[in-house]
């Protein structure tokens, strides 16, 4: 027996996905399940979370990968986000002013070159940070006229973030 699957609208995917046991971000279409994770890519993702908890004061708040971003046409679980300010729902989507992800070999064409036309349709979203997995290099877009992209690299780098008023030192997130 064939099953017609129809594409779904964002409503109803988080209908659906809500219900599950597993995750799922949404593509525009359909779901697509989210794969585990590699120690480095949880090593960076708990660095990252700990100097942000450790940083971020008042009125933002820092949160895991276990919220949602709904953006205009997709669903995204950012690995980490920082909410500054009022949140217009209270459940599991937030609408936070910096998102964060970890690249891995399977999702880094996604994270270069979707996720930001994705995050630029939150207009909470100031500013979106990609990590790299195996070097210490972060590439930050900041909200402008489109996305302004900076580059920094080694233990010595320091990433300002006046939007959510710290700054990240990448050897806290990448030296062991």
């Amino acid at each position: 027996m064939s099953v017609s699957l129809k594409p779904l609208t964002v409503e109803e995917f988080l209908v659906w996905e809500r219900q599950q046991e597993l995750r799922y971000e949404f593509d525009g279409i359909q779901p697509i399940g989210m794969a585990g994770g590699n120690s480095t890519h949880s090593r960076i993702q708990t660095r990252l979370i700990t100097v942000l908890v450790n940083r971020v004061g008042p009125p933002c708040e820092v949160h895991g990968s276990e919220l949602k971003v709904v953006t205009r046409t997709r669903v995204r679980y950012p690995d980490a986000a920082v909410l500054c300010g009022a949140n217009a729902d209270d459940g599991d989507v937030i609408q936070p002013t910096a998102v964060f992800e970890v690249l891995s070999p399977s999702t880094a064409m996604t994270d270069r070159r979707v996720k930001p036309f994705d995050y630029a349709s939150v207009p909470s979203i100031m500013v979106y940070v990609i990590l790299d997995a195996e070097l210490a290099e972060a590439t930050v877009m900041r909200r402008s006229r489109g996305w302004e992209e900076e580059n920094s690299a080694g233990l010595q780098a320091i990433v300002p973030l006046p939007e959510i008023g710290i700054e990240l030192p990448l050897a806290a997130i990448y030296q062991r």
